[in-house]
């Protein structure tokens, strides 16, 4: 049996060339091939403005995997933009929310990365450092910058939660992010943090899989196990899932 796995979808605007601001939708390979990879079939799922069709795109994947991107805009969640925040889009924001809750109401596994832990932790209530030069504690370089597939900093893992059972208490990880979890969402607990307290996971209470993490395992997967073991146990989830509706 194949198991369809809807990932979000960005826009990207050309700049140049022929056609200057032409708009397609895309997602970034990685995350297509730790897909593939841990035997899930693959679909992007682009930008939607109706809420029809978004549930229609809900009801249409076993489970979801939110991707990376732009600076989730604060006026979702209370705060006036500051001069470190980057260009916010909002139709994305409004979208990804959407999809994220009809996904979870259907009870179906979620794994969110980067942006996409952002925009769960939003989504359900909670805030945002807008920049992590906000945190007094923070000492932690956040943003790698290149060597995508390398780890950049270690990160402490809670007992008892889904990472825990992958890693253990702690783990290497990239690192790529400006902003990062405030207050956590009301129903979702920290599962992971840096060593300067920047949170790194978290995950739902409860017995339905939607975990977010704040690193990007999709980056590492061909060439680290130990992250395409995520993408692994998002999918074992999504067999369990489709299983117990059947």
């Amino acid at each position: 049996m194949e198991f369809l796995i809807g990932i979000s979808g960005n826009i990207s605007v050309d700049q140049g060339g022929h056609f200057p601001g032409y708009k397609r939708a895309y997602v970034n390979n990685d995350y297509i091939e730790s897909t593939t990879l841990s035997g899930g079939v693959p679909f992007i799922l682009p930008v939607l403005e109706d809420e029809k069709m978004i549930k229609v795109q809900a009801e249409s994947i076993d489970g979801l995997i939110l991707s990376g991107g732009q600076d989730v805009n604060p006026l979702l969640y209370g705060e006036e933009p500051t001069t470190k925040t980057g260009a916010p889009f909002l139709a994305r924001d409004k979208s990804e929310q959407l999809l994220l809750k009809h996904v979870i109401d259907q009870r179906k596994p979620v794994l969110a990365i980067c942006r996409g832990l952002q925009i769960l932790n939003v989504a359900y209530g909670g805030t945002l450092y807008q920049d992590i030069s906000e945190i007094e504690e923070s000492f932690i370089k956040h943003d790698q910058y290149k060597n995508t597939s390398n780890p950049s900093h270690s990160i402490t893992v809670k007992e008892g939660t889904h990472l825990h059972s992958l890693y253990g208490s702690g783990i290497l990880i990239n690192s790529f992010h400006h902003q990062a979890i405030k207050d956590v969402a009301p129903g979702f607990d920290v599962s992971a943090w840096a060593k300067d307290g920047v949170i790194e996971a978290v995950e739902k209470q409860g017995n339905q899989f939607v975990v977010g993490v704040q690193w990007h395992p999709e980056m590492m997967a061909k060439e680290h196990a130990s992250m395409l073991n995520l993408f692994r146990l998002f999918m074992e989830k999504v067999k369990q899932s489709v299983k117990e509706k059947n």
